[in-house]
């Protein structure tokens, strides 16, 4: 029976890499309860099946040296008897030797005809590998035949346990204390679902355009759109989380160089201040900045203004 695998884990969110920071560390974070599921399977597996074969080899070499040292001493006995039995003695402690010598597996033969269950030991790395196969005629050896053979020896490595991230990329998840975010870490939350940053969060501004009229501020994208304005146009706020989680999002708009006094409509779920959306900017290339709050899944969208006619960008 293979070892039970371990799912390999996403690629780890980074500072150093923004765009990605929060797809990355939802999917990091979804995956770990498989990984320690699975990881926990494998210890299960681990103590119920090597262990225990283990010990049965183990045992099984005892009775084998015990045999040997039996027919050891019946030759001895009868060393004055026909070089025929002097013979045989000689073969008995050679068998026990080869017994004592591979714990419990006698040594592979290339091209050997093996049973299931058979132990053998690899004259390559002297481990004990048990037939899972009826086969003869097979030349590979067993410690590079997982078709015919399985190891009773242990994984060595972590592509023994079917871990295929490097040991560093383990080491992501040796965090000092569970909420906090550390320096080439993965982030985690604590005992009550709370992140704590060490140092500044970093996120990216999305440029949006407009076609037809229409613009979309994609929630799904991020939290910092810009839009520099090429008409009149109407937004659309989409993809908003689902009721009962807040999601707040920085609009920047930005009129255009031409002073053409584009204007915007607003989504019907948009409630401002006083319930009067502002008037844009309409100097060359005049910038407004605005924020929008929701948590009830966009039913409705909080409005505010964060500044109007700032400096005009570089």
């Amino acid at each position: 029976m293979a070892y039970p695998p371990i799912s390999a884990l996403p690629t780890p969110p980074s500072r150093q890499e923004p765009s990605t920071f929060s797809v990355r560390a939802d999917a990091f974070l979804g995956a770990l309860p498989d990984f320690g599921t699975e990881t926990n399977a494998l210890a299960d597996y681990m103590e119920n099946t090597i262990v225990v074969n283990a010990e049965a080899q183990v045992t099984l070499a005892e009775a084998q040296v015990a045999l040997a040292e039996a027919d050891a001493t019946a030759a001895a006995a009868s060393a004055s008897a026909a070089s025929t039995s002097e013979t045989n003695a000689g073969n008995s402690a050679t068998a026990a030797a080869n017994s004592a010598a591979s714990a419990g597996g006698v040594l592979w033969t290339s091209g050997g005809s093996y049973g299931i269950g058979t132990v053998v030991y690899s004259p390559i790395d002297y481990k004990n590998y048990r037939a899972i196969t009826t086969h003869s005629g097979v030349t590979t050896d067993p410690s590079l035949d997982a078709t015919n053979w399985a190891s009773l020896s242990g994984a060595s490595s972590l592509s023994d346990l079917g871990v295929t991230a490097s040991a560093a990329e383990v080491n992501y998840n040796d965090i000092t204390t569970l909420g906090t975010s550390e320096a080439s870490k993965v982030v985690t939350a604590d005992a009550n679902g709370v992140v704590t940053f060490g140092a500044g969060v970093v996120e990216d501004e999305t440029t949006i355009t407009s076609t037809a009229n229409a613009v979309t501020v994609d929630c799904h994208v991020g939290n910092v759109f810009t839009h520099v304005l090429t008409e009149n146009t109407t937004f659309t706020f989409s993809n908003p989380p689902t009721s009962g989680r807040a999601f707040a999002f920085t609009l920047k708009l930005v009129q255009d160089a031409g002073a053409s006094g584009f204007t915007v409509g607003w989504p019907a779920s948009v409630d401002w201040p006083s319930a009067t959306a502002p008037t844009l900017t309409a100097t060359a290339s005049g910038v407004d900045v605005f924020v929008f709050y929701t948590h009830d899944g966009g039913t409705n969208f909080y409005g505010f203004v964060a500044g109007q006619a700032m400096a005009t960008p570089a």
